[in-house]
């Protein structure tokens, strides 16, 4: 049945069967100066009152401790979406070319990097680089399909817009985050190349994932608790042998030096049928070289019912709750450089929005979390909800506009493999 290739359940359905042992591979990225890559305690920073009480910790897993989330199963959306269908109001997206435009990326040569530099790889992906030299790439899939694999065959939705690149074109990559476990964020054939190419490479993942980077071979991981925070510290080193050091204290005359911070958001996780909530889904800063960058990212702001068409769920005659772990982001570890904040797969909003923001959300989310400019994601790649896939940049706009933002230049949307640079 055709729908269902349109609800974001190939998210969930079906673990990975495929491991192999990570090799080495040599790569032009081996040509740099290799350097040592050491993770260390982050020495105590403020943060909330109630972070001790580890409410979004459960005897099974982790929740969403919020009166903004509203949980439903697979089924419960199946049969909305069914539903939908067979009223009439269910939409199909259109996604006959041109949509979004997809160009060839343009990564800097080396680690001299005058601006922090953020570029679009599709999706929720960004290849960040940083003034300290810090090469960071955020929830990287670059295959055709979001889902599990059945021997050579990938489920789940397919691109539309193709790759900008291509792992292999990536030059540098030190440090890999993970927001979450769903398909279109975290994908082994990616995760295992970028560890063969990039067998320096660190990855960080939130609680409950690192098992499942070790069984897929990859042992350089770190998984961490909403508000736990990681110095590294990355120092040229002689020996082409393992890149990673053990978890220690970071070296103070290093020569790249970082810290990364696990932070809360609303989302769901499971990568099948029975593992819903067991791992920990988070947003992350990343602070390096005088620069701050937030990634989101997937998340919802609130949960919607479903209103009359052409109202606005944010007319004050509608109380919906909101998340309020953005303003604790924004008070505890804002202000940021960029953020890096998802704007898409959220219609219809009653069945979508405990999980996905919509760019109505985005830009409170960009004000909530004190971010002086935002680039948008989540959106341009594959069809997992209802909205036309050229909505979300029009109804960021609107949004921006609402706020008395300006409609360009603050928080923007790109092509894929396009480069921005901040201040």
């Amino acid at each position: 049945m055709r729908f269902l290739s349109r609800v974001p359940f190939y998210k969930r359905a079906f673990p990975h069967t495929l491991r192999s042992p990570i090799r080495n591979m040599n790569t032009a990225a081996a040509n740099e100066v290799l350097y040592a890559l050491t993770v260390g305690n982050a020495p105590t920073r403020p943060s909330p009152e109630d972070v001790l009480e580890k409410s979004h910790h459960t005897e099974s897993g982790f929740r969403n401790p919020w009166e903004s989330f509203r949980d439903l199963s697979s089924s419960e959306i199946m049969q909305m979406m069914i539903s939908r269908r067979l009223s009439g109001k269910g939409n199909s997206p259109d996604t006959t070319p041109p949509t979004v435009n997809v160009r060839k990326p343009q990564f800097l040569p080396t680690r001299d990097t005058p601006k922090l530099r953020s570029t679009w790889l599709g999706h929720a992906c960004y290849y960040v680089e940083f003034p300290s030299g810090l090469r960071v790439l955020f929830d990287p899939v670059f295959e055709a399909r979001c889902g599990p694999c059945c021997g050579p065959v990938t489920l789940g939705p397919k691109r539309y817009t193709e790759p900008a690149c291509q792992v292999k074109d990536l030059p540098i990559i030190d440090v890999v985050v993970i927001s979450h476990n769903h398909y279109d964020h975290l994908s082994y054939p990616t995760v295992s190349e970028i560890a063969k190419r990039h067998p320096n490479c660190h990855f960080f993942a939130p609680l409950g994932n690192k098992s499942w980077f070790q069984s897929s071979g990859i042992q350089n991981v770190t998984e961490l608790d909403w508000w736990d925070e990681r110095d590294i510290a990355m120092s040229p080193k002689e020996n082409r042998g393992s890149q990673v050091e053990p978890v220690g204290e970071v070296s103070a005359d290093a020569g790249i030096k970082a810290r990364i911070s696990c932070l809360p958001c609303q989302h769901i996780t499971a990568r099948g049928p029975f593992d819903k909530f067991k791992t920990l889904w988070a947003s992350w800063s990343i602070e390096s070289g005088g620069r701050k960058v937030y990634f989101t990212g997937d998340s919802g702001y609130r949960s919607v019912d479903e209103v009359p068409d052409g109202e606005d769920d944010y007319d004050p005659k509608y109380d919906f709750p909101i998340c309020p772990a953005f303003k604790q982001v924004g008070e505890f570890r804002g202000p940021f450089d960029l953020g890096l904040i998802p704007i898409g797969a959220y219609a219809p909003r009653h069945i979508f929005s405990a999980a996905h923001a919509d760019p109505h959300d985005a830009v409170r989310m960009f004000k909530d979390t004190k971010c002086k400019n935002a680039l948008g994601m989540h959106w341009g790649t594959w069809v997992l909800t209802e909205e036309d896939v050229l909505e979300p940049p029009r109804k960021l706009k609107e949004a921006l506009k609402k706020h008395d933002i300006p409609e360009e230049g603050v928080f923007d949307v790109c092509e894929i493999g396009e480069s921005r640079e901040f201040e």
